[in-house]
């Protein structure tokens, strides 16, 4: 079980500077290119199904599922999808708890907690959770093993490879490292008296509302089926490892939809404390002085001047992606039921040209969805006065704004909201024209907002349209 590498989003999908976070439903143009997007990854590459997730201005705007979790169903939003090593931040985090509950300590060493590890002495959890341990890799492949075809335990895992020579000293190298995790998952029970899944449940899942299991209990059933291809072959059902193989490098179960809830604690800082996630999202540095752009759980990077924090999992049959923006507030999870080809990579990057744009695009996007929630505000009687200049504020009168309530809401929701012309100055002002759309008629927005990045709105005016 590898963790595959972090998805090629092009500089023209991440190029944007900090925008302001507000609610950014997706338009029903978005939607449809999310539900192209979705359909050509599958197709492209014979993936059987997925589920998404988007998070956008610090919420879940959509989760959806696509295709088939198995020959005899259609894939459900609501399934859990094993999501493999994307569950290492998750135990990361039981250890930051731990050590916030004074059960133990990131420097503490592995021989502290459990005896006959190489290198036990001199390896800290720090060091288990950031790959530096030097502790070889029990599962490499992207495929099982002989040996997967018998359950096993952690501690059988920690004894046939946690007891190897080391691969390096630890702290001097990066290197992907499985069975670390074990080690750190076994530690985690000792500290905390219980075992991990119930530690996690207790303090993490429960708190969020996200329904996760044990991955080899999400076998069989109603749940997803995993499935393989070899080469160009033919699409076939993964007969899944027997039990144990995962533990705390691998073990969970969930849907899209929760993860991102997980994500949303992430952007907003909530649940844990704000240090224990500045904790996880700091990258370790190397004895020499250099970076693993990885820290505890999650990998880290910074592209075309965007922050990301990410982490991929691969599980027999499954291939998954989790990439947080801080920046944006928003977040992208892709869960498919294939360990073949790259649909979760293509399918990840699409959405993210779609539901977060890049540069002048970005800014126009956000423009736009601000000018739709003010439209919302206004057709809903809910007007924010702070999003207003004075003058604007003294044109919106309680007139105004019985007039524009009593003529809007009967339309309903509408069809199209989009920007229909190119911005331009006026009066010191940005000048932007919108068009709505309904079934059976148009209307126009007229709108004058603060240039210097308030944005608050001079003028917001509706009228008919042709």
């Amino acid at each position: 079980m590898q963790c595959r590498p972090l998805i090629a989003l092009t500089a023209a999908s991440l190029s944007v500077a900090a925008l302001p976070a507000t609610a950014q439903d997706l338009t029903t143009a978005e939607r449809i290119a999310v539900d192209k997007v979705v359909a050509d990854g599958l197709a492209s590459t014979g993936t059987p199904s997925a589920q998404v997730a988007v998070v956008r201005g610090g919420r879940i705007v959509l989760v959806k599922a696509y295709g088939r979790q198995s020959d005899a169903a259609p894939a459900r939003p609501e399934a859990p999808y094993q999501i493999a090593s994307i569950s290492k931040q998750f135990t990361a985090a039981a250890l930051l708890l731990l050590e916030d509950d004074g059960k133990l300590s990131m420097d503490d060493t592995v021989a502290r907690w459990l005896p006959g590890i190489s290198g036990g002495d001199r390896i800290t959890i720090r060091q288990l959770l950031s790959h530096t341990a030097g502790l070889q890799d029990y599962w490499p492949q992207d495929y099982s093993f002989a040996a997967m075809e018998k359950p096993t335990t952690p501690q059988a895992i920690v004894d046939r490879w946690a007891k190897k020579p080391l691969d390096f000293a630890p702290g001097t190298q990066w290197q992907y490292s499985n069975t670390g995790y074990v080690v750190a998952g076994l530690i985690a029970e000792k500290a905390a008296g219980e075992p991990l899944m119930a530690f996690l449940q207790r303090r993490i899942f429960r708190p969020l509302g996200i329904t996760a299991i044990d991955q080899d209990k999400a076998v069989g059933g109603s749940f997803p089926v995993g499935y393989h291809r070899n080469a160009l072959g033919p699409v076939r059902a993964a007969p899944p490892p027997a039990e144990g193989w995962l533990f705390a490098a691998g073990e969970l179960s969930m849907s899209a939809g929760d993860l991102a809830k997980w994500d949303v604690a992430r952007l907003n800082r909530s649940l844990l404390p704000a240090d224990d996630w500045a904790a996880q999202e700091k990258p370790v540095l190397l004895a020499d002085g250099s970076t693993t752009n990885y820290g505890l759980g999650v990998s880290l990077g910074n592209r075309a001047g965007e922050a990301y924090v990410e982490h991929s999992g691969e599980a027999v049959g499954f291939l998954s992606e989790n990439i947080v923006f801080p920046d944006r507030k928003a977040a992208i999870v892709v869960l498919t039921n294939a360990d073949f080809g790259d649909a979760f990579v293509t399918i990840a990057q699409g959405i993210a040209k779609v539901v977060l744009p890049a540069g002048a695009d970005a800014i126009e996007a956000t423009r736009t969805r601000a000018a739709r929630a003010m439209f919302d505000a206004l057709r809903n009687g809910t007007l924010d006065r702070t999003r207003l200049t004075a003058n604007a504020s003294y044109y919106f009168t309680p007139q105004v704004l019985a007039d524009y309530r009593a003529s809007l809401s009967p339309l309903g929701e509408p069809t199209g909201f989009e920007l229909a012309a190119p911005k331009r100055l006026r009066g010191g002002f940005v000048q932007r024209r919108y068009t709505v759309t309904y079934p059976k008629q148009k209307l126009s927005i007229g709108t004058f907002a603060e240039p210097d990045g308030g944005e608050r709105y001079e003028q917001f005016l509706v009228s008919p349209a042709n």
